[in-house]
């Protein structure tokens, strides 16, 4: 979903001088103004970058530095390379700078440095990654080709480190489903498992630390390309579904036949879109013991429309009157800013989606309400006062939740307060898991 502060800077840029005009009488006297200190600008807003979508994404990969998946100094010379204006210098830096990256872990893998040819392979894949969070043509060849570089960087650097991670196939339906299984070296026994999936944007391999905080705890982990996600998506065209147990259900038949796991003891953790997904899976899927949803979300398809009807007033009645005069509609403000272009491609390529009406139609059926009162395992419903995506929407969960319950809002004062917790994963990680160590 786009961000509200993102989408108003955009609109702005395309009405904002005609409103001003229609509003402001020409002989209109300029009103006074009264000194003021100015109020300083949120640590999280960077100012690197013109596109505001891009700087967010900027941070996610600066934070990387936490897990070793990427270094300061790499993540902002890219960006400074990234020209405003240019749909496709995004990519290609991206690619760059993983491309080299991959280059020195082969020189070093050649000589017999493991350690420093893995971290370069694991920064690279990072990298990869980075260059498809937002690319203008998701059909494109080079898409597929990028993804495949990240898998094979990832899987480098996974045998060099030694982490202890398993590659896996997981059965889905007529086909099979990416992920890795990491099995804990502190565990004793049969140990709990965490099942960690990402959201609409970004891969589970970027979430490393998460995992490597279950690994310190003893908890075994698996992650999933799941539909719409990763090379789920890229690789396979498996796009989103609202139906989300059908998606769940095998992950979790998948893992209870893992020796080791201790199938009384699952958490699933769902960030981003996660979090409006793994409730739904929740309510259906009995055998989850604790269920974590970052940000919750109770309506997605609500909290989408909530935003389009802000920004685009004029024009979201035609979705329902003449869908393809609203899909023309959008098409002029697609050609006009990339912000919406990039928006609706990526969109419709994760949902299936043959045009922005279509997209609409199908993201009204992820919503959680007619099944909310099913869920009976242990939620913690995390959210932030920063949160831009889903606004209230965490809080709309916990309500409706008649299960047993905790809500976890983070603040500006641990700086936890942006979505998923972005640019503060020790707090993120030392609350979360806390909970979790309590109730597993």
């Amino acid at each position: 979903m786009l961000n509200r502060r993102s989408l108003l800077q955009a609109s702005l840029g395309l009405t904002g001088g005609l409103a001003l005009l229609r509003t402001t009488p020409a002989n209109a006297a300029a009103p006074r103004q009264t000194p003021a200190a100015a109020e300083p600008r949120p640590w999280y807003e960077l100012g690197l970058m013109e596109d505001p979508i891009m700087e967010s994404q900027l941070l996610h990969f600066l934070a990387g530095t936490y897990s070793a998946q990427s270094d300061v100094g790499e993540v902002l010379d890219t960006a400074r390379r990234i020209v405003p204006g240019d749909d496709w210098s995004w990519p290609t830096e991206w690619v760059s700078t993983a491309d080299r990256l991959r280059m020195m872990g082969d020189a070093s893998h050649a000589k017999g440095r493991r350690h420093s040819a893995g971290n370069a392979y694991l920064r690279a894949a990072n990298y990869y990654r980075a260059a498809l969070i937002h690319h203008p043509e998701p059909g494109h060849p080079s898409v597929l080709a990028t993804g495949r570089k990240a898998v094979d960087a990832y899987n480098k650097a996974v045998s060099l480190l030694r982490i202890p991670a398993t590659a896996v196939r997981i059965p889905y339906e007529n086909t099979t489903l990416p992920g890795y299984f990491f099995r804990s070296p502190s565990a004793h026994g049969q140990a709990p498992l965490l099942v960690f999936q990402q959201g609409r944007d970004a891969w589970p391999e970027e979430s490393k630390y998460v995992i490597d905080a279950a690994l310190e705890r003893g908890y075994h982990c698996l992650i999933v390309h799941a539909p719409g996600q990763g090379m789920a998506i890229r690789a396979q065209g498996l796009a989103f579904r609202p139906d989300w147990e059908k998606v769940i259900t095998p992950v979790i038949n998948f893992a209870t036949r893992i020796s080791g796991v201790d199938d009384r003891r699952i958490a699933l953790l769902g960030w981003s879109m996660g979090g409006a997904l793994v409730p739904r899976a929740a309510a259906f899927e009995r055998r989850i013991k604790l269920l974590i949803p970052n940000p919750g979300v109770l309506d997605w398809g609500q909290a989408s429309f909530d935003q389009f009807n802000m920004y685009f007033p004029d024009i979201m009645p035609l979705l329902d009157q003449d869908p393809r005069a609203f899909d023309a509609a959008m098409a002029q403000l697609m050609d006009a800013v990339f912000l919406y272009r990039w928006y609706m491609r990526d969109s419709m390529s994760k949902h299936g989606a043959s045009s922005p009406s279509d997209l609409l139609f199908k993201l009204r059926e992820f919503t959680n309400v007619p099944v909310v009162q099913r869920i009976r395992c242990r939620t913690l419903v995390m959210d932030g006062t920063a949160e831009a995506f889903t606004v209230g929407q965490a809080k709309l969960l916990f309500d409706a939740l008649t299960c047993p319950k905790d809500y976890l809002l983070f603040t500006e004062e641990d700086t936890g307060q942006l979505h998923c917790q972005e640019g503060a994963q020790a707090v993120a990680n030392h609350r979360m898991f806390d909970w979790v160590d309590e109730y597993i």
